[in-house]
C-alpha cells in the first residue's frame, strides 16, 4: 500500500507540474513529416506507400484513397528522437469510412506506440514495432467503445504488482462518437509507471513496461529480449486501416526534472 501511494503521489506531482508549466514543445508542424520517419509493414523504411501519412489543412493525416486492397499494410510515423520520461498529447478524431481489406477490429482503430524500438531495426516485412500502445478507438451513435486502451506488442506490463500478459485491456475512459476531437495524453515516467489520459481525466495506470509476449511478427529475435525493462524509447503514430487525422502531436520532456526529483 505504501508503494502505491508513492506512485499516486508521484503520477500528481509530476502531471500537475508538466501541466502547470505548459511549455509544450511541437512534434509536428503543421506544414510537412519533417522529423518523421516512415515503416510500413510489406515497404522499406521511408516509403510512404500510397501518401499513406501526409500533411493536410495543417493536420496529420492518415489516408488510404490511394488503397485498392488494405492487404494487413500495417503502418507506423515514428518521431526522430527517442524519450524517457515525458508527459504526451495528441489530439485526433477518425473520419470517413475504413479501406477495403481492413480487420474488423481495426475500425475507427489507431494508436500511439510508446518506448518502440527504433524504426531502421523493424524488418520489412514486421508488423507493429515492438512497444507499448495506448489504443485509440473510435465509437458510433450507438454502442460503448472505451479509448486509450493498452495493448502489448511484443511486451508486457505489471499491474497491482503482477505481471500482465493478455494483449490489451480496455480503460474507464467514457466512449468518444463519430468524428468528435479527443486529447488523449500520456504520462511515462522511463521503467516505471505509465499513466494514460483521456481529455483530463486518467483512465488507466500500469508499471514496469518490458519487453515479452506475442502479438508481433517477422520481427529480428534481436530485438526480442524477453523480460528486459524499458526505460526509453521512439513514440509513432499508427495507420490500422481506417482514417485518422491528428491536429496536435506535443510534447514535455520531464528527462531533467524527474531525474532531479529522485535525487
Amino acid at each position: 500500500m505504501k508503494k502505491l501511494l508513492i506512485l499516486i503521489f508521484t503520477l500528481i506531482t509530476v502531471t500537475a507540474f508538466a501541466q502547470d508549466k505548459r511549455k509544450w514543445k511541437q512534434l509536428f508542424n503543421g506544414r510537412n513529416l519533417k522529423g518523421w520517419t516512415v515503416k510500413i509493414s510489406g515497404h522499406e523504411l521511408n516509403d510512404n506507400f500510397g501518401n499513406t501519412f501526409r500533411v493536410e489543412d495543417g493536420k496529420l493525416v492518415v489516408s488510404y484513397d490511394q488503397y485498392t486492397s488494405f492487404n494487413d499494410q500495417f503502418g507506423h510515423i515514428f518521431y526522430k528522437k527517442p524519450y524517457s520520461y515525458y508527459l504526451l498529447a495528441v489530439e485526433y478524431r477518425f473520419v470517413g469510412k475504413q479501406v477495403d481489406g481492413g480487420p474488423g477490429w481495426a475500425y475507427k482503430n489507431s494508436g500511439i506506440m510508446l518506448h518502440c524500438q527504433p524504426p531502421s531495426t523493424m524488418l520489412k516485412d514486421q508488423d507493429f514495432p515492438i512497444s507499448i500502445e495506448d489504443q485509440l478507438l473510435g465509437g458510433d451513435s450507438t454502442g460503448e467503445r472505451t479509448t486509450c486502451n493498452l495493448c502489448t506488442p511484443g511486451t508486457n506490463v505489471e499491474m497491482d504488482g503482477k505481471l500482465f500478459t493478455p494483449h490489451c485491456i480496455n480503460s474507464n475512459s467514457k466512449t468518444f462518437r463519430n468524428e468528435e476531437w479527443v486529447r488523449a495524453e500520456v504520462l511515462v515516467l522511463g521503467d516505471s509507471v505509465i499513466q494514460q489520459i483521456v481529455n483530463g481525466d486518467t483512465v488507466l495506470v500500469y508499471q514496469k513496461p518490458q519487453i515479452g509476449g506475442g502479438a508481433v511478427n517477422n520481427y529480428d529475435p534481436m530485438m526480442k529480449k524477453d523480460g528486459q525493462l524499458l526505460k526509453s524509447g521512439f513514440i509513432s503514430l499508427q495507420s490500422e486501416s481506417h482514417p485518422v487525422e491528428f491536429r496536435k502531436v506535443e510534447i514535455i520532456d520531464l528527462e531533467k526534472q524527474y531525474r532531479k526529483k529522485r535525487k
